[in-house]
């Protein structure tokens, strides 16, 4: 399973803890995918490698430069930052939003219509929390797939790691 993370590119110490938390309760080997290393997305690439999981970064255009652990596969994207959210999206059997702003709302309502499962963690005082409020369970009237959202990493974590049956979405 190939796992894209969404997270804010600023960090602070509720931030970490919580993408620890969602790391020790992680009990799946998916491949992880970022679009950065900074911020959240800093903490999820360490995070993942001291579970030894393999991790791939996919970096916009405009910090192609940043040095990567060395066991972490680049993708220099060419594509400025929204442009870079496509490509994570779409690499990705799975979203989950770790909190963040208007760049990770993106990537939820991508990965939403392209019909793909996206788990969202809830109270992290990020603006993803009002998607709960506003869009309880679809973000449209098309009602492709329910966005899940969990209040605690460890729940997050658990369902990331259930076996996948068949989810049904609306494009058949």
């Amino acid at each position: 399973m190939q796992l894209a993370i969404a997270v804010h590119s600023s960090l602070n110490k509720e931030l970490e803890d919580k993408i620890k938390r969602f790391f020790e309760n992680l009990k799946c080997n998916p491949t992880i995918l970022v679009g950065g290393y900074w911020g959240g997305m800093k903490v999820v690439v360490d995070e993942a490698i001291m579970k030894k999981l393999k991790v791939v970064v996919i970096l916009p255009e405009e910090r192609e430069d940043v040095e990567l652990p060395p066991d972490v596969i680049r993708i220099n994207s060419g594509c400025e930052y929204r442009c870079r959210s496509v490509i994570l999206v779409r690499s990705a059997d799975l979203l989950v939003s770790l909190g963040g702003e208007v760049g990770t709302t993106i990537e939820i309502f991508m990965a939403y219509a392209m019909g793909k499962r996206a788990l969202v963690l809830s109270d992290t005082g990020f603006s993803t929390d009002k998607l709960k409020t506003a869009f309880s369970e679809y973000l449209d009237n098309r009602k492709v797939m329910k966005v899940e959202y969990y209040s605690s990493p460890e729940d997050l974590a658990k369902e990331v790691c259930k076996p996948i049956t068949q989810i049904k979405t609306n494009f058949g």
